[in-house]
């Protein structure tokens, strides 16, 4: 019997400006999810898409077909004190620095939400939440579905890779991250919302970013992706909502994997970054009223300390252990002041480029990273330097990264007489 499809038409079809049917976009994730459809093809189909764009129609089949290529969770069963768990979960687009949903999680847990939170791996110059946490000794995010639920159940959230859910995206987004295609409108929308529709949630806050750290630069295209993102989650019966928030400039100081969790360990100790707070606190206030959840302001628990023990219960219930050092690695370098004045611009992709130069991030699917790699920053734009302060210091266990990870800082950060402009870290807030 002839196959009604091929990848050469349906890669020529998206190539030419076409659009692609219902049964055309069900094919080639099917193929692709089962290998029938190479690695050459979708990758020929995925920069067809990049250049071409997709219409609502096609994202919306997309994203159905990425979840139906998959497990879907239901946790709607599950009770706390005879009472149904309020099921809600946070995604951030990628940003650098973006360390938000590892103190995030338990602020919720502490309010009384319960997070089953799929979490990804770093992807382009962008780090991964799951990277970050497996820098702390023993800590895994395999998790079977009965160890989600359990988790779920007892201390009220879980983080773990996607594993049966949207399998076809998992394939996918390895592949977006050495095409060159991670910045695609479409594939975004389809590979946030596939994940996060199929893992169970109530209800569901994006986080998406703006800026010259973020995967979309522009604010149209970002309002674009946060509207077609709360629709896609609306449409599917989870309660979507967004906040538009920047990305020129790195969030907190530190930017790598066990750095960033040393950073998070600070804010859940009532301390960290004003910036790093202030979205944590802005994002849990909005996931707790997006899940109907009364109660809690949760700043309270990270000044009473109750998120660091939702945090630690986590990290204990994933088999982590707090009481061994977080890595850092082997070798360090620093870049200094050349003069005194006031700190300027800090770019953020130059610095997320730099970490990943320095092994914080892969260059090929399924290629180890450097959990001791990373970068802390020492001054903040509009901070006084004086000459010789140390501005950044970097970190890595293979030295001859040093020179390309500099080359890629270089020209990305300034000191001035006049204080640069800064921006509003919240930019603006969408609901459907």
């Amino acid at each position: 019997m002839t196959p009604a499809f091929d990848a050469p038409t349906v890669i020529r079809t998206k190539r030419d400006g076409g659009v692609l049917s219902d049964d055309a976009i069900d094919w080639v994730i099917d193929g692709y999810t089962h290998g029938r459809v190479h690695d050459a093809q979708m990758s020929a189909l995925l920069m067809a898409i990049f250049l071409r764009g997709m219409t609502g129609a096609e994202i919306s089949r997309w994203t159905s077909a990425m979840i139906a290529s998959g497990a879907r969770f239901d946790f709607g069963d599950l009770r706390r004190d005879g009472k149904p768990l309020r099921l809600v979960d946070k995604h951030s687009t990628g940003g650098v620095g973006d360390k938000i949903t590892i103190p995030l999680v338990p602020v919720v847990m502490a309010c009384g939400g319960a997070v089953p939170q799929a979490a990804g791996r770093g992807l382009g110059h962008t780090g991964g939440t799951l990277d970050k946490l497996e820098s702390i000794a023993g800590f895994t995010a395999e998790l079977s579905g009965d160890r989600i639920r359990g988790q779920l159940q007892d201390i009220g959230a879980a983080i773990f890779a996607a594993g049966d859910l949207a399998p076809a995206d998992r394939k996918i987004y390895a592949l977006r991250d050495v095409t060159g295609t991670t910045e695609s409108l479409p594939l975004i929308a389809s590979s946030v919302m596939s994940k996060k529709l199929a893992e169970g949630a109530d209800a569901l806050v994006l986080d998406t970013k703006v800026g010259r750290g973020a995967f979309l630069k522009t604010l149209p295209e970002s309002y674009e992706l946060a509207r077609t993102m709360v629709a896609l989650g609306e449409a599917h019966g989870v309660a979507t909502r967004a906040l538009l928030t920047d990305m020129n400039v790195p969030l907190g100081l530190a930017i790598g994997n066990a750095v960033e969790v040393a950073e998070s360990i600070d804010v859940l100790a009532g301390g960290g970054p004003e910036d790093v707070v202030e979205l944590t606190l802005a994002l849990a206030r909005e996931m707790l009223d997006a899940a109907g959840i009364d109660g809690r302001d949760p700043a309270d628990t990270l000044a009473d300390g109750s998120a660091m023990d939702c945090f630690r219960a986590l990290v204990a219930a994933q088999g982590g252990d707090l009481s061994q050092p977080l890595p850092e690695g082997a070798h360090s370098e620093t870049v200094v002041a050349p003069r005194g004045g006031t700190m300027g611009d800090i770019d953020a992709m130059a610095v997320g480029l730099a970490v990943w130069r320095l092994g914080a991030g892969r260059s090929a699917p399924g290629a180890q990273v450097q959990f001791g790699a990373g970068l802390r920053m020492h001054r903040r734009p509009g901070d006084p330097v004086a000459a010789g302060d140390t501005l950044f210091t970097l970190y890595t266990d293979t030295p001859e990264r040093f020179g390309p990870a500099l080359a890629e800082l270089d020209g990305g950060w300034s000191v001035g007489d006049d204080a640069p402009e800064i921006h509003p870290l919240i930019i603006d807030r969408i609901e459907s």
